[in-house]
């Protein structure tokens, strides 16, 4: 069974209710059809009815199981427009402004999620990750103890550690561009914390870098061993080891070669990239080379699961994601 069906089949029948704000799109439409034939997790549609439901319909959904929302028309606008205004006052919004956001799709759909209204929410395949973050920042929040929100993908690599394809987390790839040490040490617990539920191992973290335990000196080197330090300390049940690099982390002979004796060098699945620039080229490159899957932007340590997407997605990416983000609910 491949990591994206085991992914559908865990996520079959829970009747986890995720929203997609990006209704009017056809991908989303058919992604929602999907969900519902597989009796995956129940999408909840924004945007206006009619148009929506002669959507699904074309689709290849089943319109009388659906649930589409109009946020123009919706009344719980004004106590969203309420509580989204009490979030954001002491940073300037207006409660006109709090008002007309939460007509549109994207805040309306935080809004639901941020109440308990739905469990997940994915959006992305039309609007900018900036959009979709400042719509879940704003009126969700991260999580408790988690300062920064940021991004996993799962890359479904063929074998090169066994016979079996190997799944690894890549983080951060996609939200956060420069990390301080302390971002980085956010970014690999949020992945940590995520990784048993997603792929059902235990994580065993490695902080990347140029670098394989103090084997070059440069103020770059120096973030990476700051963020293990503090990893270390703060989380120190969890399996890691820093700095490493890529080599001595995935490929057991070198790890051993480089940081022998270590549980974490020649056996990591989470890998922590030091920065934005690293993190994109390098799951791109592994997407494109050596022909994985890339599965996500996962969304973590936010206080709720709400996700982007890539607007490259196709609809099985959306509905994939979907059951990705039931799963942490």
């Amino acid at each position: 069974m491949s990591f994206v069906e085991s992914i559908r089949r865990k996520a079959t029948g829970l009747q986890r209710q995720v929203v997609l704000p990006e209704g009017t799109d056809l991908r989303t439409l058919s992604a929602a059809a999907i969900l519902q034939k597989l009796d995956l997790p129940r999408p909840v549609l924004l945007g206006p009815e009619g148009e929506l439901r002669r959507g699904l319909e074309a689709a290849g959904g089943d319109v009388g199981r659906a649930t589409i929302i109009d946020p123009a028309h919706d009344p719980r606008t004004a106590d969203f427009a309420q509580l989204l205004y009490e979030r954001r006052k002491a940073k300037g919004l207006t409660p006109e402004q709090a008002a007309e956001h939460v007509r549109e799709p994207l805040f309306f759909g935080a809004m639901l999620l941020a109440t308990g209204a739905v469990d997940a929410g994915v959006s992305g395949a039309v609007h900018t990750t900036g959009d979709v973050m400042r719509a879940g920042l704003w009126c969700i929040g991260t999580a408790a103890g988690v300062k920064t929100a940021s991004t996993s993908f799962y890359m479904v690599v063929p074998p090169f550690r066994s016979e079996d394809e190997d799944v690894l987390t890549f983080t951060d790839c996609a939200l956060v561009p420069d990390p301080t040490a302390e971002q980085l040490a956010d970014i690999a617990f949020a992945a940590a914390q995520a990784r048993p539920r997603i792929v059902g191992d235990e994580p065993r973290v490695a902080f990347l870098s140029f670098s394989t335990r103090g084997s070059a000196a440069h103020p770059l080197v120096e973030k990476v061993q700051q963020a293990y330090a503090i990893f270390r300390e703060q989380h120190p049940e969890i399996a890691a080891d820093g700095e490493l690099q890529l080599d001595a982390a995935v490929i057991a002979s070198v790890g051993e070669r480089k940081s022998p004796g270590s549980a974490v060098a020649g056996r990591a699945n989470v890998l922590v990239f030091p920065d934005l620039n690293a993190g994109n080229i390098g799951y791109k490159l592994t997407q494109r080379l050596a022909h994985a899957e890339a599965v996500g932007p996962l969304s973590q340590g936010m206080a709720r699961p709400w996700n982007d997407l890539s607007r490259g997605a196709t609809a099985d990416d959306i509905a994939n994601v979907a059951c990705l983000v039931a799963l942490q609910a």
